[in-house]
């Protein structure tokens, strides 16, 4: 009897052909998948978040080469030095700002702070550790609020030293970040003690210099000026030709002009008060400002509406009544004491800000003008102790606004040592 022929049956040929087919497309997409792996630099999930106001995002722009069309740096006859005048400023920064549209965007609110100290060691035997806590609170405030910051401690002209020395570092400031809008000089004995408050620099949009003053002690009173109807130590100017401009006409009175001392004997005739005989900034500037308000003065504001830097001897000691008047506005309000990340601090402080109307309120800027921290020739009205301790209690009670992002307090302004916060 013969035996039954056995047939394939073209569904089982399908299902293998299928099957090997899966086999060797998962073979490929495994293989392909591990080499994009082994390439590939993962970002484990961190997202890039812009900072406020700064027109930065949280890491430094992408680097990016600088476009071949000629700007004002191709120049050959740019210099940075202080007596060689800018011209046409205003349309040499826009030209370059077109050529960088990533850093255009943004940069009508950008602040660049610039501070420093002198080239040599400090005499005075504390002198450079203050200057190590001074320049951690301008970098801790710029942190919080995303301004860039520039320190710098060489003399930009062999003859511009001390007071005047911060004229060439500001023009050259604005040439070599024409992305800023504003540069922001604080001198180094400024200290920030409100680290919540941000400049409102939308109330200055009509104007181009700001600084802490008092119209009627600088335009009023001409039989009677006061050297100390503003304070030149913290001063906002904008990146502009009008700038320009006026830091040449204030250089002209410095220490590198013929005429230093005849404008020692003009300024000392004008302000009765001035305590020696050469020229400082300040009293030339508040001359500039009174003999030709029309070109200088009314593009200049003098900020008197919150402390924009306050004499350090008026509320040093009030810092415990600023600690509990903030402190009982966070009991008013349990979102306030709620700990947080640094960078969403900002938050904070604009939530704040509503519960400090006709509030007591940090000042915020304490400037010890007078104490000389670097040299310690401290003006002898005060004493070296008086200085250095206030300063110590300053800086802590600064640094407790920072530190509690961090949960830590400074429980004794005038200690170092540092709590854990409950």
């Amino acid at each position: 009897m013969a035996k039954p022929t056995h047939q394939s049956r073209p569904c089982t040929d399908g299902f293998s052909f299928l099957a090997g087919l899966f086999i060797a497309l998962f073979s490929v997409w495994f293989f392909w998948c591990f080499i994009a792996l082994y390439h590939h630099k993962p970002n484990f999930g961190f997202l890039h978040f812009p900072i406020p106001g700064s027109g930065y995002a949280a890491h430094a722009p992408n680097p990016q080469p600088d476009p071949i069309d000629t700007t004002f740096y191709d120049d050959p006859e740019l210099s940075y030095f202080i007596e060689s005048p800018i011209k046409n400023w205003d349309q040499k920064r826009r030209v370059w700002l077109d050529l960088h549209p990533s850093l255009a965007s943004g940069s009508r609110n950008r602040v660049l702070l610039v501070t420093g100290s002198q080239p040599s060691k400090c005499k005075n035997p504390i002198g450079d550790h203050f200057l190590l806590r001074l320049f951690k609170n301008k970098v801790d405030y710029c942190r919080l609020h995303g301004h860039e910051i520039f320190y710098n401690n060489a003399h930009l002209h062999p003859k511009m030293d001390s007071y005047w020395a911060k004229l060439p570092v500001i023009r050259a400031a604005m040439l070599a970040h024409p992305e800023a809008e504003w540069i922001w000089w604080m001198d180094l004995d400024a200290v920030f003690t409100d680290m919540e408050f941000r400049v409102p620099l939308g109330r200055y949009e009509n104007h181009n210099l700001v600084v802490h003053g008092w119209p009627n002690m600088v335009y009023g009173d001409k039989d009677n000026k006061s050297w100390t109807g503003l304070n030149a130590g913290v001063l906002l100017i904008r990146n502009c030709q009008w700038s320009m401009d006026l830091i040449d006409e204030w250089a002209s009175i410095g220490p590198q002009t013929p005429d230093f001392e005849n404008w020692g004997r003009i300024l000392t005739s004008v302000f009765k008060d001035k305590p020696f005989p050469l020229p400082d900034d300040q009293s030339a500037l508040i001359y500039l400002l009174f003999t030709d308000e029309e070109r200088w003065g009314k593009k200049t504001y003098l900020e008197w509406e919150y402390y924009l830097e306050a004499y350090w001897i008026g509320v040093v000691g009030k810092y415990d009544n600023f600690t509990e008047s903030y402190a009982e506005t966070e009991r008013n309000d349990n979102g306030l004491r709620r700990k947080h990340a640094e960078k969403v601090n900002e938050w904070y402080g604009a939530k704040k800000e509503t519960y400090l109307k006709g509030r007591v309120r940090r000042p915020f800027v304490t400037h010890f003008t007078g104490c000389q921290p670097c040299s310690g020739e401290h003006n002898p009205q005060y004493t070296g102790d008086s200085c250095w301790d206030e300063m110590n209690r300053a800086l802590n009670f600064a640094d407790n606004q920072v530190l509690r992002n961090y949960g830590f307090v400074h429980l004794d302004l005038s200690s170092s040592t540092v709590s854990v916060m409950l």
